[in-house]
């Protein structure tokens, strides 16, 4: 479990492409605090394992499911990314709470500046859009970060000048695959609330057939 919160962004120092997976070994200095084999960590939003770490950096392996459905696949040796270690109790919660699991990918389409601000305009696949609302959470490189409009399939943000630096996304360019993670929030209510609703439609539907 993540909070959104990026501690830092690291960087790629070594890739290793084997038969069936993918080692990304990264440099950072606030990740490796505490930091175990086997712990989870979240590198541009998605929930990975340590498998090794020394005092500069920690290996990773991704396999192609991870690299299909995330932009992983697209690091080369010095790509910037964003590091979160795994929640701890006690600790704030400043973001929302994050799975690490990567729903989709959404896409730059548009950077205004405006002020010391940067917007940003993303395309998304329709269906995640349900899932997407104005002033709601949504994780992207698993920076959680605040939908400011949307449309049937885009929604922008806003970047504050602190995000700027801290995030992978301040300097990205138009085209940028950011990975998305939808509120698992919303994943709930629809499994819970949706077949209900999709019953109570189709009843409905019958009683509006059988009265006409």
């Amino acid at each position: 479990m993540f909070t959104g919160i990026v501690e830092e962004l690291g960087e790629v120092v070594v890739l290793e492409k084997r038969e069936g997976a993918t080692c990304f070994t990264l440099g950072g200095k606030l990740a490796l605090g505490g930091i175990e084999i086997g712990h989870s960590i979240a590198v541009n939003g998605v929930c990975l394992t340590v498998i090794s770490f020394d005092q500069n950096s920690f290996t990773i392996e991704a396999v192609p499911e991870t690299l299909r459905r995330t932009n992983l696949g697209n690091l080369t040796v010095g790509s910037p990314v964003n590091l979160e270690r795994s929640a701890r109790a006690g600790a704030p919660v400043g973001g929302h709470y994050l799975q690490g699991h990567v729903d989709g990918i959404a896409t730059v389409t548009r950077i205004e500046p405006e002020g010391e601000a940067l917007n940003f305009y993303f395309k998304v696949a329709p269906e995640f859009m349900p899932y997407i609302v104005p002033k709601g959470f949504v994780a992207l490189d698993g920076a959680s970060l605040t939908v400011v409009t949307t449309t049937p399939d885009t929604f922008s943000l806003t970047l504050i000048p602190h995000s700027q630096k801290m995030l992978v996304m301040g300097n990205v360019q138009v085209g940028y695959r950011a990975n998305l993670e939808v509120d698992v929030m919303g994943k709930y209510l629809e499994n819970i609330a949706g077949a209900r609703i999709a019953a109570l439609e189709a009843r409905i539907a019958e009683l509006e057939r059988k009265l006409t």
